[in-house]
């Protein structure tokens, strides 16, 4: 079971109010908040799906591009003895550090495909 949406390589999130009887959700990994709700799944994606068409538009019509990208930069706080643990990996290795975080979250996707 997932909580994601797809369309159009846009993401979007899917959550549950019990409160108000309504799926809702908001389209992820772009600078601007969009957000969408339906009461039944089939509603749900279809204003996900519109809401996608929506933003796309603005963006043109704004002249901006429609999605943030990703840099390739990720922050990530760790224990600091498993810092020095990859750290004596990469050296092992003969990789940088950066080479060595790549490789172990490119094998960790990998695996849940």
């Amino acid at each position: 079971m997932s909580n994601l949406l797809t369309y159009k390589n846009y993401t979007g999130s899917v959550e549950y109010s019990a409160e108000d009887e309504v799926f809702y959700g908001k389209i992820e990994f772009i600078t601007d908040t969009v957000l969408y709700e339906g009461r039944s799944v089939e509603e749900l994606k279809k204003n996900f799906q519109e809401a996608v068409e929506d933003y796309i538009e603005a963006c043109e019509d704004m002249g901006k591009k429609p999605q943030k990208p990703f840099k390739g930069k990720i922050l990530a706080r760790i224990d600091p003895e498993l810092h020095k643990k990859a750290a004596l990996a990469s050296l092992q290795r003969r990789v940088s550090l950066n080479k060595f975080v790549e490789n172990a979250i490119r094998h960790e996707i990998e695996s849940l495909i």
